[in-house]
């Protein structure tokens, strides 16, 4: 049975195939230029050195090698800056032109950094370089960033900068801007956009899909799908995937199998993902064995469950604290040859973490790391206020080492309890070894924890240790200063229109 005790008798041991797992390893061979080239920018000290160094390597910089590289930069959180200037140096080499990927990879790396006078300087020279690298995809990720530390109305002046630089500046980067606002503030804010700019553009099927998705009221979602008709445009399966999942969120589980007999109506068949809603609908009215039998009915009709629709039953079990029926269904996943993954795992951290069962949390997480799944943000959030709860410095080390090696989790949200945590326990020597190691990530402490650190210092005369420290903050500035073209006053902008 799937980790009944999380034993070594576990099947999770057999979660991954053989062949994947193989090549996870041979993916991260040290021996690989993309390693290479990733060490020479994470390990050089200037520009000049990087310059340098990248000169005298004899590795073929290709298209290819330099979206994989960016790509391990940003899950690895290296240096933003050096990013920059490897970025800069490759690109100007005669004849060569820079991917859309590597572009957009780059600008998010700067815009997570909060490097935004960067980004729009790296737009200004792509566009004069190769505007057609320059995609409504730029235009979400850069807005994106900027969304989440600047106002709905500051987002929108973002959006208007690109009129003068995206080659076509139409519907599909209006669609950006809208879903954007939904991932990033709220579908009021979306919907409120949307009325205000919709008469400078033309909304598509996919205007309309963004807005549906997300809607907390079933009123709202049927208002918008109106509106949508009127303006002839004929809904699809997405939009009605939309209209079950507001539905089924709403505890309206009759509402939504109404919409199955539209669909069919319609002839357009449910998929994977409108058994999906319904079986967490069913979930959050207390009947999770009926939606387990979902997954068996959804077969008949040629639909066969993916991850996600198992997770969603396996959470409605966990809800309802039958880990027992939980762990089945992850058996039965797992025989139909579908991999858990890091939201299947978190589905059980959670349960671990309320009932403050560490030895089952410590004993699950030993078994990511062997089958090579790494958890995400929320599992190791879950791990790390564990680990403070039981004083359990030597396994809040053990994930903070691997997080940095591996380049998985929020080293921001994780370092803060992490630092209370050997604060509290008088572990100085470790608090600094930790923060050092995330700022050579590229990321910055919270102050909270520098002051922390620095009064702890202060109290063991460790002055030339604070000094070190206070110059390796200061790399990083103000820390809430935005750059002045990101925020416009709201004087100077009038209305939203474009």
């Amino acid at each position: 049975m799937f980790l009944r005790h999380f034993s070594s008798e576990s099947p999770f041991r057999s979660i991954l195939p053989s062949n994947v797992i193989l090549r996870r390893l041979f993916s991260f061979n040290p021996n690989d230029d993309v390693h290479k080239i990733y060490t020479i920018l994470t390990t050089t000290s200037s520009p000049e050195n990087l310059k340098q160094t990248l000169k005298s390597t004899d590795i073929l910089l290709s298209n290819e090698l330099i979206d994989q590289v960016l790509k391990r930069v940003r899950f690895g959180h290296a240096n933003p800056s050096q990013t920059l200037e490897f970025f800069r140096y490759t690109g100007r080499r005669k004849g060569f032109y820079h991917t859309a990927f590597s572009l957009d990879t780059m600008l998010y790396i700067l815009g997570r950094s909060r490097m935004f006078d960067n980004v729009w300087d790296l737009l200004i020279e792509t566009r004069r370089k190769d505007q057609s690298v320059i995609t409504p995809r730029t235009v979400m990720v850069v807005l994106a960033r900027v969304a989440k530390v600047c106002s709905v109305r500051q987002t929108v002046e973002s959006f208007r900068k690109f009129k003068k630089i995206v080659p076509d500046f139409g519907t599909n980067c209006f669609n950006a801007l809208l879903r954007t606002l939904c991932q990033e503030k709220s579908m009021t804010d979306a919907r409120n956009v949307y009325h205000s700019l919709k008469h400078s553009f033309r909304p598509n099927l996919q205007t309309f899909n963004i807005l549906l998705s997300g809607w907390k009221t079933s009123e709202d979602a049927e208002l918008f799908l109106k509106e949508m008709k009127e303006m002839g445009v004929t809904p699809d399966v997405v939009t009605y995937n939309s209209l079950v999942d507001v539905y089924c969120k709403g505890r309206e589980i009759e509402k939504a199998y109404k919409v199955f007999d539209e669909m069919r109506e319609q002839d357009l068949s449910p998929d994977v993902i409108t058994y999906t809603c319904i079986i967490g609908g069913l979930g959050l009215i207390g009947q999770p064995d009926k939606a387990r039998d979902v997954l068996k009915e959804m077969k008949e009709y040629g639909v066969y469950p993916d991850v996600p629709a198992y997770n969603a039953a396996i959470r409605n079990f966990c809800i309802a604290k039958r880990l027992g029926n939980a762990y089945e269904l992850v058996d039965e996943m797992v025989g139909k040859g579908l991999s858990p993954n890091a939201t299947t795992y978190n589905l059980f951290f959670r349960v671990f973490y309320w009932s403050n069962d560490l030895q089952s949390s410590w004993n699950l997480y030993k078994r990511m790391m062997v089958e090579g799944c790494f958890p995400n943000t929320q599992s190791c959030m879950f791990l790390i206020k564990l680990f403070r709860r039981h004083e359990k410095v030597e396994m809040a080390l053990e994930l903070w080492g691997d997080m940095v090696d591996k380049g998985f989790g929020s080293y921001t949200l994780v370092s803060d309890v992490l630092f209370d945590m050997l604060c509290d326990m008088g572990k100085l020597s470790e608090a600094e070894k930790c923060f050092l190691e995330m700022i050579e990530k590229g990321q910055k402490p919270s102050n909270v924890s520098f002051k922390r650190i620095k009064v702890l210092m202060e109290l063991a005369n460790r002055h030339q240790a604070i000094q070190n420290l206070t110059e390796k903050m200061a790399v990083f500035g103000r820390p809430t200063q935005i750059p002045e073209r990101v925020m416009t006053p709201v004087a100077e902008m009038g209305g939203l229109d474009i």
